[in-house]
């Protein structure tokens, strides 16, 4: 079964074929084509919606033809178009879904839609390292989202916590503007946390005593919610508590790496700590991490690491680092889902919900 993914949530532009057997439920990615637009928001310091628009608009088609053509593949062949309906910006949403049910009725195709965040969900069903076994537990972090969601056998997905503010993403670009980073704040942040570990573990291995950072003026950010009883998530206290220890400390320029190392510290211990609560609760047989934030090499490696020592029965799933920002690969896969439950759309009825939730 052939499927034609579309996305186009938020700055990428990007379309995907794939080759799903419904028997043994594998996935073949015949193409992946992704247009970003991160050196176009840059100077803006973030997505402006109106301009990811306009560029959604002239490469939404050019996007399509190179992942038909990569796929080697006609549109005669293909037996669905799988497209974003959201949630998102809403100017993005509408490019990709009205260009979904343009070309349905033009080449007589089914069409499904797909929540953005399931795509996301189903990324870890492209090429999973080992078999994924229900209940299954899901970590969802992106620059709009910070999710965990309970998976049954049956592909029910239940939200069992979420972000009341920031989501960690949003935290990160937000940080990395107070430190005068530049955008996206993620992996620039990450860049400079790694940097200064470097450096701690260079004067551990040397036992050197000479470093200027005593334990007085060591900088200690807070982990909002980290001990609540519930799974939610904040990081709009995290930000702030930032913001006036820059404002106090007149040096900070210069300790922008310890900085970065600390913020994005209390971010993975937040994350990790709730998400093993949430686990055990839950009795969780299989754990997965996906969204964008989970292409963080730090994340990736703490999470594993306490998901070895805490809950060692456990599956631990991370998608490729290709499939965790925002691809059309992830669609085309939650499509091929629920193609298999017999769960289309009509194309006359598809319409954008940027505010979309999970059902």
């Amino acid at each position: 079964m052939y499927i034609l993914g579309i996305e186009t949530s938020c700055d990428e532009t990007a379309a995907s074929v794939i080759n799903f057997n419904p028997r043994t439920e594998k996935i073949q990615v015949l193409s992946n084509i992704v247009s970003s637009q991160i050196e176009i928001h840059k100077k803006y310091g973030g997505v402006v919606p109106e301009v990811a628009a306009r560029e959604h608009v002239l490469n939404i088609l050019p996007v399509i033809n190179e992942a038909l053509s990569a796929a080697h593949l006609k549109v005669k062949q293909l037996n669905c178009i799988g497209v974003t309906k959201g949630p998102g910006l809403i100017t993005s949403l509408i490019t990709g879904v009205e260009t979904a049910r343009t070309l349905a009725y033009a080449w007589h195709k089914s069409i499904v839609e797909v929540n953005h965040i399931d795509g996301h969900i189903y990324s870890n069903f492209i090429a999973p390292q080992s078999p994924i076994t229900f209940p299954a537990l899901i970590l969802t972090v992106s620059g709009g989202h910070t999710i965990l969601l309970r998976m049954t056998k049956k592909r029910n997905i239940r939200i069992i916590g979420e972000t009341r503010d920031d989501a960690a993403g949003e935290a990160y670009d937000k940080a990395a503007k107070m430190l005068g980073l530049e955008y996206p704040g993620g992996p620039i942040i990450s860049k400079y946390a790694e940097q200064y570990q470097k450096n701690l573990d260079q004067k551990k291995n040397n036992k050197s005593n000479s470093s200027k950072t005593s334990p007085k003026n060591r900088i200690i950010l807070p982990r909002p919610m980290i001990n609540s009883k519930d799974f939610d998530f904040s990081f709009s206290g995290l930000k702030t508590a930032l913001l006036y220890q820059l404002q106090k400390d007149h040096n900070w320029r210069k300790r922008i790496p310890e900085y970065c190392f600390e913020y994005q510290q209390a971010i993975i211990e937040i994350l990790i700590t709730k998400t093993i609560k949430a686990a055990r609760k839950f009795k969780s047989k299989t754990i997965m991490l996906s969204g964008g934030v989970s292409a963080n090499t730090e994340l990736r490696t703490q999470m594993a690491q306490a998901i070895k020592k805490e809950i060692p029965q456990a599956n631990f799933l991370i998608p490729d680092k290709k499939y965790t920002t925002d691809n059309a690969v992830m669609i085309a896969t939650a499509a091929a889902y629920k193609v298999k439950q017999g769960k289309f759309t009509d194309f006359k009825h598809l319409q954008v919900d940027a505010s979309l939730q999970l059902k």
